[in-house]
């Protein structure tokens, strides 16, 4: 038996005791020697010696037993104790323990030296567990003083070693909340302490999320994983199994057997499949008695708690609701540090954090980071005409719907007063689309503001900084916008203005900037770009989709999502959208005349060009003039197209679908009407948007979607176009998914047009 060292508990005999033992020992080896004792004594001292709360026994010189009391032979089911006599421990234990104890004796009978106090694991011989006893063996003499066996006294110590491990682990689990340990370390701990303490026990523990409403995972080491993955985020409620109803009562819930009480009725298979019975759940409860989450017990037999288990419960969920309380307050405190009180929007001191981020991320990679500093208009003249009430309303209104209008990727920070500050971090080193994405910021800013039954008209000045190439730090950054924000409220307000090193360059387009694009389009300063659309398999080119760029005279080529919001915004989109519809039809044209093979060309439709009642007429007279035969042009549509003005739309792709036209629904995927699209109008082609594709194949959740919108396309015996390829892994999943077709900087970047004939015989 192992020799566990520990403190030196209170003897378990005194020295009267003990001479009182030895005498009735001495005397029993007297008798045996036939010498006869005194029978009165005899029995008395033997009385004394069965009445003990522990073992008693003696053994002779080869550790024979010679005498056991009442309490060895109850251990070991035995009434007759004349059975003992004779035998060893090889006849009750494994062998390995039997051995264990015979060299000890041996080693005390040939040494004549007590061993006193030491621990000793006792295995059970009639089932159930394995006990811990308190042991001291001493030599025992005859009258010359030869050592003839020994006297063995035991005492079961299990439940005080229990205590006192319970209690170890009490204190390690204090420690580690004192430590600031991570919440999940600590509640995993707390679980597996109270499964070592009680077997056939399954440790669980749910923690309720801020609405009160769904329990989600906090600890179960030893619980299938299977079984955890579908019980996070249950909805709690008034017959929810035994957690969610305990977390709804705020009171214990104890389940003898899961396979017959109603509250288990909704989740029965769910338990026969993993063979639970029981299951007894506990809220864990803040002092204000305020439900934090539940801790649960399951048992695969139909029982319930006992009362020293029920009073572990207690302690356990009391060390619980501190250590969640603490992690709680803890991040209160952080947040508090970090955010700001009015908007709940992160501070100057998180900004500084995350941008040192935000940045390396940004040089590793080779990307912009674009930096918009935010200043409300007149702010102080809303103060005085609606008081600090409706100023601080204001800020808050304004707050939601900027950080409404980001990604999750970007950031959106309270500098102070009225200023804020955007971080916009691009997708990729070659992603255009911050003019929009800032002037949709601009435009949700600008709605007016309901308070009070007044509408409060806002405006701001917005000055931009992007990395690299207008600063290398977040400080450089921060200072070249806020001085470009300057700017725009000197040249008179509400407007976006961009920093350059140059300061007579000032903004990215002047204040006359309609009359220049309307000049654009008159004056041919516009052209077409046509980026390649390719077999995913086979690399052939199916057909290019028509991007429109503007070669400003100073400027240089102007990306489109600098000028197009603004020529949605001035009706100039729709003299723009026929240029472009009339320029692709005419060179889809030329390149058949060059004997090329023919193939199509999409383009790309707005709203306010699709929904105008002569869009139609123009399409017609467009495919007419050139020639074209009808199969090879494509309209690419968006939803907020389609759904703006749904009736429309529909009988406009009614009447142009008869002569062979082409629509694909574009950027599918970045919306939530999708679906509705589908079902509702006759595309042929399901261009997948390119934040769908991103993530392919590293992100498990973005393969699932992915998968899950090609099929749906299929099915719906639609092609697929992929859009934003940059990687072979990501051509290899499409080609895996069976994704038809794909575009993207992987095959080609947008070609001018005299550019694609090359391209094509390659």
């Amino acid at each position: 038996m192992n020799d566990v060292s520990a403190a030196r508990p209170q003897a378990i005999a005194t020295d009267l005791d003990t001479k009182r033992i030895v005498s009735a020992t001495e005397a029993l080896f007297a008798s045996k020697a036939g010498r006869p004792a005194s029978g009165i004594e005899d029995i008395r001292l033997k009385a004394i010696i069965h009445a003990l709360p522990g073992f008693f026994f003696v053994k002779d010189r080869d550790s024979r037993f010679v005498f056991v009391n009442a309490v060895v032979g109850r251990h070991f089911g035995i009434d007759d104790l004349d059975w003992f006599v004779g035998r060893c421990d090889f006849d009750l234990f494994d062998i390995e323990t039997a051995r264990h104890h015979f060299a000890i004796e041996q080693h005390i009978m040939e040494s004549g030296e007590a061993r006193l106090d030491f621990e000793e694991a006792v295995p059970a011989t009639m089932g159930g567990n394995t006990k811990c006893f308190l042991t001291s063996k001493i030599p025992l003499r005859n009258n010359r003083g030869e050592v003839v066996g020994i006297i063995g006294v035991s005492h079961d110590i299990t439940e005080r070693k229990a205590l006192e491990d319970l209690r170890r682990s009490q204190a390690q689990l204090t420690e580690m909340i004192a430590r600031n340990e991570p919440l999940e370390m600590i509640l995993e701990a707390l679980v597996l302490m109270f499964e070592a303490e009680i077997d056939g026990i399954y440790g669980s523990i749910l923690l309720l999320d801020s609405d009160g409403r769904r329990l989600h995972h906090g600890a179960a080491p030893n619980l299938p994983g299977a079984y955890s993955r579908i019980i996070d985020g249950v909805v709690i409620g008034p017959n929810v199994g035994s957690c969610g109803t305990a977390a709804w009562h705020g009171t214990p819930v104890i389940v003898e057997d899961m396979l017959i009480d109603p509250l288990w009725a909704d989740f029965r298979p769910l338990v026969q499949q993993f063979g639970f019975r029981s299951c007894w759940s506990t809220p864990i409860l803040t002092a204000q008695n305020n439900v934090l989450g539940t801790f649960a017990l399951y048992s695969k037999e139909v029982r319930r708690p006992t009362p020293r288990e029920t009073e572990m419960v207690a302690m356990a969920t009391h060390i619980a609701g501190i250590a969640i309380e603490r992690k709680r307050g803890d991040e209160r405190i952080q947040f508090m540090a970090h955010h700001d009180d009015l908007t709940g929007l992160p501070n100057r001191a998180f900004f500084k954090e995350r941008m040192a981020k935000t940045l390396h991320h940004a040089r590793r990679n080779g990307r912009k980071v674009t930096v918009a500093y935010l200043d409300v208009d007149n702010f102080k003249d809303i103060n005085d005409r609606h008081g600090h009430g409706g100023g601080d309303e204001v800020l808050k209104e304004i707050a939601a719907r900027m950080a409404n209008s980001v990604r999750a990727s970007d950031m959106v920070v309270r500098l102070g007063g009225d200023e804020f500050l955007v971080v916009l971090v691009h997708q990729s080193s070659h992603d255009n689309g911050m003019v929009r994405r800032l002037r949709e910021l601009q435009k949700a800013v600008l709605k007016p503001i309901h308070y009070r039954d007044q509408q409060i008209e806002v405006t701001c000045s917005i000055g931009v900084a992007s990395f690299p190439s207008d600063g290398a730090t977040s400080e450089e950054l921060l200072a070249n916008a806020d001085a470009t924000m300057y700017q725009a409220k000197q040249l008179g307000r509400n407007a976006i203005r961009y920093h350059s090193s140059d300061r007579a360059a000032g903004v990215g387009m002047p204040l006359s900037e309609q009359e220049e694009l309307r000049h654009a389009i008159a004056s041919e300063q516009l052209v077409l770009h046509y980026q390649p659309q390719v077999d995913v398999t086979t690399l052939e080119v199916t057909g290019v989709e028509a991007l429109v760029r503007w070669n400003h005279p100073t400027r240089g080529m102007v990306p489109p999502g600098e000028f197009i919001p603004m020529a949605e915004e001035s009706g100039l989109v729709i003299p723009l959208g026929l240029w472009v519809l009339n320029e692709a039809c005419r060179q889809a044209r030329q390149w058949q005349d060059m004997g090329l093979p023919p193939i199509c060309v999409a383009v790309n439709v707005s709203a306010r060009q699709f929904t105008d009642r002569d869009f139609g007429r123009h399409v017609r007279e467009a495919i007419e003039r050139f020639a074209l035969a009808p199969r090879w042009l494509e309209l690419e549509l968006t939803e907020s197209v389609l759904m703006e003005h749904a009736d429309r739309a529909l009988a406009t792709m009614n009447a142009l679908r008869p002569l062979g036209i082409r629509f694909s629904i574009d950027d599918f995927g970045a919306g939530y009407s999708s679906l509705a699209s589908l079902k509702t109008f006759p595309f042929d082609r399901l261009k997948m948007d390119r934040s769908l594709i991103e993530a392919l194949p590293s992100d498990k959740t973005a393969v699932a979607i992915g998968l899950a919108v090609i099929s749906l396309a299929q099915t719906l015996k639609l092609t697929v176009v992929a859009e934003g390829i940059e990687t072979e892994a990501q051509r290899e999943f499409l080609r895996f998914a069976k994704c038809e077709e794909a575009q993207g900087y992987l095959f080609s970047r947008p070609l001018p047009a005299d550019q694609i004939p090359a391209f094509l015989r390659r």
